[in-house]
């Protein structure tokens, strides 16, 4: 893990401000190879950050508060999740079973889900544990939060530095809420990545089997593995003739997000 924020995070700091409460806190749960890469990026955007952790005082967990910053603070998981206005999930399965379910109320909080709910098969890649999607567990648990999937298609060190890839980081967000996912989108943008609306938070289901890709080419132990990134494509109405009069799916609930590649581009030929 290392501390780090982007010149496209300096640059859209008061943007990526705008929305919420002047300083929200944000609780990440769990201090492992996520959480200590996702804490240091929120307190750079000028959050605060507070840890929960099994063992508060353990070397561990104060080593990851200190390395975030001064004044960063480490509670037990419920402590934590509390406090939060944003609450983050970064801890493994089966682990995550236990802990989702006794962190007290999170009504009306943002909870985002970065957790891989798989296991290695027989033929050595992966196979969910899941017969449905883990943030959709986690939503069913906490009936009262708005649960969101995102942070789980890319590598903690992607999150540490955006450019460490040479290009462009794509950031799905599954959930059910659209100002949620709004917000969301605001802080991937400021963090130097490509937030892309993934539809309701039943679509999780599809990225944790995009997790599971994710994982070949380190069972095949290949030395080039891949993080993925969703060109944008303007063409979709000259291949279908549409008049685009026909009703947009979930209109009630479409998140507006950054635009981060540019206008939209006319018909070839045109």
């Amino acid at each position: 893990m290392r501390r780090f924020v982007s010149v496209i995070a300096l640059l859209l700091l008061p943007t990526a401000m705008s929305w919420g409460s002047e300083k929200e806190v944000v609780a990440i749960i769990g201090t492992g190879d996520m959480g200590d890469s996702l804490g240091p990026q929120f307190h750079a955007l000028g959050h605060t950050v507070v840890y929960g952790s099994r063992d508060p005082q353990g070397e561990k967990a104060q080593g990851v508060a200190a390395q975030t910053g001064d004044g960063v603070q480490v509670f037990s998981q419920a402590e934590a999740a509390q406090k939060g206005d944003i609450v983050v999930l970064a801890v493994p399965w089966p682990a995550m079973e236990t802990v989702a379910q006794n962190l007290g109320n999170l009504s009306d909080k943002i909870v985002i889900d970065v957790s891989f709910p798989h296991q290695q098969a027989e033929d050595g890649y992966y196979e969910p544990m899941l017969e449905t999607s883990s943030a959709e567990m986690i939503q069913a648990w906490n009936p009262g939060a708005h649960v969101f999937k995102t942070f789980a298609l890319q590598a903690s060190y992607v999150i540490d530095d955006p450019e460490v890839v040479g290009g462009p980081v794509t950031i799905p967000i599954a959930g059910n809420d659209k100002a949620g996912k709004e917000r969301i989108a605001q802080i991937i943008v400021a963090m130097g990545m490509d937030p892309v609306d993934a539809g309701p938070l039943r679509l999780s289901r599809e990225l944790e089997a995009m997790q599971r890709l994710y994982g070949v080419p380190f069972f095949q132990r290949r030395e080039a593995a891949w993080e993925f990134y969703f060109r944008r494509s303007y063409y979709w109405e000259c291949i279908w003739q549409d008049d685009w009069s026909a009703p947009v799916v979930d209109a009630d609930n479409l998140a507006q997000l950054p635009e981060t590649q540019g206008p939209a581009k006319d018909c070839p030929g045109t």
